[in-house]
């Protein structure tokens, strides 16, 4: 593992090491923000674990970090979680005066953010550099220029799709986690096709055929032609169909008749 980690993480006064997590997100090694706090990372751990925020966004790394002379293992979780798992921090046990002070006063500054985002729209941190700041405002803008384009396609690619698309713009705008359905994720031939090892020119000549058998499944199941979205195909914009994860039944449809003529 490189020994090159991002800069320090610096919130109240106070700097943290940070760590890349194979996921791509910046992380924090719980050790090292509870001790300082008074808190058993061991208990914090366990509590972070069985809580539903933080499923996909932890991970026991080895890492050397930048005061320490050797690797260690260490339980990492995503700069994501970390105001959810402050918020959840039980401070009546807490020996340490001012530890617990300082745990406190961010309880009730992350409740004042969250009441920002839910009831009007949107928090700023006063802390916030110049540089996020403008990036924020660099997010918003685009967020506005993609809706206006989805906007603009209103009726002309398909409604399922066009939704995911906008939530997931909403959600990049607002910093959190695409409010998407399920069974209305888009799904591709190429996706199916690559999730069942099938690659590169194999990729290509068998998703033609794929296509046109999984476009009469859904023709003789729905009565009608699936919607289109365009997509540049072979240097060109041409139309193709377009399904959602609510079709996969007819998607292993497809590859089952397929694997039977081969």
């Amino acid at each position: 593992m490189s020994d090159l980690l991002p800069e320090p993480f610096e919130y109240d006064g106070i700097q943290f090491p940070v760590v890349r997590m194979p996921n791509g997100d910046l992380g924090l090694p719980l050790r090292r923000l509870a001790i300082p706090a008074d808190l058993d990372p061991d208990g914090q751990r366990k509590l972070i674990e069985r809580s539903a925020w933080s499923k996909g966004r932890t991970d026991n790394m080895y890492v050397r970090l930048p005061d320490d002379d050797r690797v260690r293992k260490h339980f990492v979780i995503s700069y994501r979680i970390v105001p959810m798992w402050i918020s959840n921090i039980g401070t009546s046990q807490m020996e340490d005066a001012v530890a617990r002070q300082r745990i406190e006063r961010w309880q009730v500054e992350f409740a004042d953010a969250l009441y920002d985002y839910v009831f009007k729209g949107g928090a700023i941190n006063p802390r916030a550099t110049v540089e996020q700041l403008d990036e924020i405002d660099r997010t918003i803008r685009r967020a506005k220029e993609q809706a206006a384009v989805l906007g603009n396609l209103k009726g002309v690619v398909d409604s399922s799709w066009l939704d995911a698309k906008g939530r997931h713009v909403a959600a990049v705008a607002l910093g959190i986690e695409p409010d998407i359905d399920p069974a209305t994720r888009p799904l591709t031939v190429g996706e199916f096709l690559e999730g069942h090892g099938i690659k590169g020119a194999t990729l290509r000549s068998m998703s033609t055929r794929f296509g046109k058998r999984l476009k009469a499944l859904y023709r003789e199941k729905y009565g009608t032609e699936p919607g289109t979205v365009d997509r540049f195909i072979d240097g060109a914009l041409r139309p193709v169909a377009c399904y959602n994860e609510s079709h996969r039944d007819l998607f292993n449809q497809a590859w089952v008749a397929m694997l039977d003529t081969r």
